[in-house]
């Protein structure tokens, strides 16, 4: 008992700052993203674009792919489509609403499936290291070295075009990122000596995984979760826009590549679906940004 005594407490102060806020710091961590203008402005802009998918149903009953008026009606020219028309006279702010339904299911469907995979991959390689680190890892960069957005088009064919098979794709081609940064931070944190001394007590590995290494390997990945959800938005988006996207949803990517046949002449049903995707990629950018601000110390002490 007298080895593991006297060292615990310094490691425990050592790592206080990078462990993630307890329930009881909440209030702190609060008033910090409060403080930082990125988190602010991507929190307010992401809560806007779940309240426009939620809110879809309820504004917009009817199906979006419905015609209910003259094709390419200009924004503000009729109060009745406040957004426009497109070239088959559907209403383009039904289609928008719709369209974060679709983008946002799929880019939380997706992060989810990455994050399980990659968290699970990445505490085991991270933890038990040895040989079944090298397999694993060897297993990952394979994940790596191919080209995502090819592999995931591949994926979408086979499976056929639809939202669980996008969210699938592209959660399994996420994955990999968040195994290696996970596997960092437990390679990290198993070296503290309260980790030691939890081994010496004769703790089992689920129990120290989940109550020791876990707990403070995830800051950082609440950040990357951020920046994959932007992600995953952008990559459905280009496969809407190259006719594989689900045929039964209203998506913006697939809205963008519709609006490029009357580019010249009605240009205003390529830019707003694309200004739809680039606020809400920049909302979880942003969101990301002042995430790390707050999580990481060394932001922090800047």
């Amino acid at each position: 008992m007298n080895l593991v005594q006297p060292s615990s407490q310094a490691p425990a102060a050592m790592h206080e700052a990078d462990a993630v806020p307890a329930a009881g710091a909440a209030p702190g961590l609060w008033s910090r993203l409060l403080r930082s203008p990125s988190a602010v402005a991507g929190g307010v802009l992401v809560i806007l674009a779940i309240a426009a998918a939620l809110g879809a149903g309820a504004l917009y009953p009817g199906d979006p792919r419905d015609m209910v008026g003259t094709p390419t009606q200009w924004p503000g020219t009729n109060l009745a489509f406040p957004l426009g028309t497109d070239m088959l006279g559907r209403d383009m702010a039904a289609a928008l609403m719709h369209g974060a339904r679709q983008s946002l299911a799929i880019g939380f469907c997706a992060t989810a499936l990455a994050l399980v995979v990659g968290i699970a991959v990445g505490v085991v390689c991270g933890y038990f290291g040895g040989a079944l680190d090298d397999t694993l890892m060897r297993f990952t960069e394979i994940f790596l070295t191919m080209p995502t957005l090819l592999f995931t088009i591949a994926l979408v064919i086979i499976l056929g075009p639809s939202q669980a098979s996008i969210a699938l794709a592209l959660g399994l081609t996420s994955w990999p990122q968040i195994a290696r940064l996970v596997r960092a931070e437990a390679m990290r944190a198993k070296q503290y000596d309260y980790v030691s001394a939890a081994v010496t007590m004769g703790m089992g590995h689920g129990r120290i995984i989940c109550g020791h290494i876990l707990p403070n390997s995830l800051a950082p990945v609440m950040v990357a979760a951020s920046e994959l959800i932007a992600s995953v938005i952008l990559a459905e988006a280009a496969l809407s826009f190259l006719g594989l996207g689900d045929n039964d949803s209203m998506s913006w990517g697939s809205m963008v590549g519709a609006g490029r046949q009357v580019l010249r002449t009605a240009w205003y049903m390529t830019a707003e679906p694309g200004l739809a995707i680039f606020l809400t990629v920049m909302a979880f950018t942003l969101l990301g940004n002042g995430l790390n601000d707050v999580l990481n110390p060394k932001a922090r002490n800047r």
